[in-house]
């Protein structure tokens, strides 16, 4: 079918005025119209709406009579578009200007003077801003709500004997505290990390216009001061075409996904039959069409696979801009649906987990007896020797080494194993190295600062408790 077939025989596009004598054809409206998801910044739209048009006023670009009447009327189309009541139209193609077509509807000729000194460029580059800034000010409250839950369980199970894991393997006893305040530390710098990306888009780039800037004498300070914008962008091309502050918030929110979901890992492999580690509460558990026994960590398995999604979007993103030259090109439209999808699923991926986290229950005797498995006070009884006996380390991992097989022919745990036994690999061990062979007697000798004692993590539990206080005073 040839381009000239698929134009349709409608007037020409009122949006582009005089210089189309056709409208578009059919499959241009598919992939042109972006409203379908870009709606969901009518808030910000409007609100950087407000702002502009009492800026011109001010200058005396517009009269403030028709700044009144214009504020007046995106105040009614905010009205009808909470209520349900506002009705979208593809053949508009945005969400500019669905909204300044109503606006028309509503005040008539004075809406067509909104747009001085700007362009739908600068235009969704402000509304996009607000938008995101938004969804990170919501994650920073989410974070914070997550290391309570986190910090609160582990000060409830500071003394929570647990094995602690190298390449899934049986390592050193831990306490199941100190495994939780790992994950509130690496919740820390992700809320870190969103405030820094929040940091540095928070420059306006309205009054950018389409990329050079505008003739009129506007003053984009007092724009960027009514969004809450710290100051306006400096130049007018990167204005436009910037969307660092995305890409930026998208590689959070993936490093942040990354973090829920070997969390929600761990979960899942705590909560098997296997392990037995902990019981995940109904609320965050399903069942089985086939199999009635079943309880499947399904909120836990969904949190885990939500980082493919946003690291997904990150990638879709970074490709999207990778070869766009400065400044403005459609390809651009192609940000805001992976964008919003992303950060919509980042947030449920939080209220998810910090509702499991806040009620899972411990198996501590399960926990207890899998600690006390493979040997995992083997590195106690080395240091032992080194402490004591004033063996070379690599001696003493020697020694330690040719026990832990006499423990393993023998089908006994080290602190099972007897003295007699112990002293055929080195003949000074004495009945004291029993002190240190107990995985209760091995965490609390972990005292050196971010060490598992059960003190420390009390210590830093409450610690963390006053910090997250004081943060969330803040939100």
């Amino acid at each position: 079918m040839t381009g000239a077939h698929l134009v349709t025989k409608k007037s020409a596009n009122k949006m582009w005025g005089g210089r189309f004598s056709a409208s578009p054809a059919d499959v241009m409206e598919e992939i042109n119209a972006s409203i379908d998801f870009d709606k969901v910044l009518s808030p910000q739209d409007i609100r950087g709406s407000k702002a502009h048009a009492a800026m011109l006023a001010q200058q005396g670009i517009i009269t403030k009579s028709d700044a009144r009447e214009i504020t007046k009327g995106l105040d009614k189309v905010a009205e009808e578009i909470a209520a349900g009541k506002f009705k979208y139209s593809r053949a508009l193609e945005d969400v500019h200007m669905n909204i300044e077509n109503r606006l028309r509807e509503l005040i008539g000729p004075a809406a067509g003077r909104l747009h001085t000194a700007r362009s739908r460029n600068d235009q969704v580059a402000t509304d996009f801003r607000l938008y995101v800034r938004d969804k990170i000010d919501g994650f920073a409250g989410a974070l914070l709500a997550l290391q309570q839950a986190l910090v609160e369980k582990a000060e409830a199970h500071a003394d929570t004997v647990m094995p602690g894991f190298t390449h899934l393997q049986p390592a050193q006893p831990v306490t199941f505290g100190h495994h939780l305040l790992a994950y509130v530390e690496m919740f820390g710098r992700d809320r870190s990390r969103f405030g820094d990306a929040r940091a540095r888009l928070n420059e306006s780039p309205l009054g950018s216009a389409a990329l050079a800037g505008t003739s009129f004498p506007i003053d984009r300070k007092q724009t960027a001061v009514a969004l809450d914008f710290d100051r306006p962008m400096a130049n007018s091309l990167d204005g436009v075409s910037d969307r660092d502050f995305i890409l930026e918030t998208l590689a959070t929110a993936s490093i942040c996904a990354m973090h829920l979901s070997r969390l929600a890992e761990e979960l899942v492999i705590w909560s098997t039959p296997q392990f037995g580690f902990i019981v995940l509460s109904d609320r965050f558990s399903t069942g089985s069409s086939i199999m009635p026994q079943k309880r499947n960590p399904d909120a836990a398995e969904l949190t885990r696979a939500k980082i493919g999604r946003i690291a997904g979007a990150f990638q879709s993103l970074l490709m999207v801009m990778k070869g766009l030259p400065l400044a403005y090109s459609k390809d651009m439209q192609e940000d805001k649906e992976v964008a919003f999808d992303a950060l919509a699923h980042m947030h449920t991926a939080l209220a998810a987990m910090t509702g499991m986290i806040s009620d899972l229950e411990p198996v501590p005797e399960t926990m207890r007896a899998a600690a006390g498995r493979g040997y995992s006070t083997a590195t106690d009884l080395a240091d032992w020797l080194v402490r004591e006996l004033k063996l070379p380390f690599r001696d003493a991992h020697h020694v330690t080494g040719q026990i832990v097989k006499m423990a393993e022919d023998q089908g006994l745990e080290l602190e099972k194993l007897p003295l007699a036994e112990m002293q055929k690999a080195e003949p000074k061990i004495t009945k004291a190295v029993f002190t240190v062979l107990s995985v209760e007697n091995s965490v609390k000798s972990r005292k050196s600062f971010g060490g598992t004692a059960p003190q420390n993590v009390r210590k830093m539990a409450r610690a963390w408790l006053k910090r997250l206080e004081k943060d969330l005073e803040k939100v």
